[in-house]
């Protein structure tokens, strides 16, 4: 059993270690590029966690996205660019700034549509950001898509694009699966891409509107597939069966009963 804590600063020393000559060869190959892929690993397995309500391995997968955020700081510090202390600066100057009901002088409030509009008008202010659409544009592309068209989407409501209610939203989305199947028709792939992104665009709009977060709908749904196929796959080896042995209209009738089944757990 592990006789003491480790601090805040002796994991600052650690990390330092690691990457000096004395230290693992592998740590000091690393660089911010080559970090990218891990930070989103770990951001994906904390989120994981938090849905799972999973509170030791929340702990665990927090410290890896903690290790990530301190790797690129030290690498940044070597480079004589900045250190994690201006990190820690930077975001704590920018709570403050935007936060001015609690840290400033500004009437304390709980209504939180007016502390979210006034943290983006100061966003922009600190940014600033010209137009709407410049605030759009800063929007990093490296999102994924849902999530990315679910903060467009955001921003042009913040103005009053959006629509009253939900039912023109809908008509908007069955609109768009029309013209998807016209261009179907017609065979033109590039036209095909075009309508079916328009089609995915106006469900995120609809999910702005519902305030249901497109990416979790989807993530949830999917996860609903998995279970619901196998099922069908375990339905099929319990008659010693292989799925491409089965028809479609086989597989069909199982994926409804596993619907029934799923409704009574």
């Amino acid at each position: 059993m592990k006789d003491k804590k480790y601090t805040y600063q002796e994991l600052l020393e650690i990390i330092a270690k690691l990457r000096s000559e004395e230290g693992c060869a592998w740590d000091r190959e690393q660089t911010h590029e080559s970090l990218k892929e891990s930070l989103l690993e770990e951001s994906y397995e904390l989120i994981g966690a938090i849905n799972n309500k999973d509170m030791v391995n929340m702990k665990e997968e927090l410290g890896d996205v903690l290790l990530q955020v301190l790797m690129h700081a030290q690498i940044a510090s070597e480079q004589g660019t900045f250190t994690m202390e201006d990190v820690v600066d930077g975001i704590a100057s920018k709570l403050i700034y935007r936060h001015p009901h609690v840290f400033g002088n500004e009437e304390k409030t709980s209504d939180t549509s007016k502390i979210l509009q006034t943290w983006e008008i100061l966003k922009k202010k600190e940014k600033n950001e010209q137009s709407q659409t410049e605030s759009m544009m800063r929007i990093t592309k490296t999102l994924p898509a849902l999530t990315r068209a679910y903060k467009v989407q955001k921003k042009a409501a913040s103005v009053g694009f959006m629509w009253d209610s939900y039912e023109p939203i809908i008509d908007k989305v069955l609109e768009e699966l029309e013209e998807l199947k016209i261009e179907i028709k017609s065979g033109n792939k590039q036209n095909m891409n075009a309508e079916l992104g328009d089609v995915l665009f106006s469900v995120v709009n609809l999910s702005y509107f519902l305030e249901i977060n497109p990416e979790f709908a989807l993530t949830n749904t999917t996860e609903k597939f998995i279970n619901r196929f196998r099922y069908i796959e375990n339905s099929a080896f319990a008659k010693e069966k292989q799925l491409t042995q089965m028809t479609l209209e086989e597989m069909d009738q199982l994926w409804q009963e596993s619907k029934k089944v799923e409704s009574n757990i």
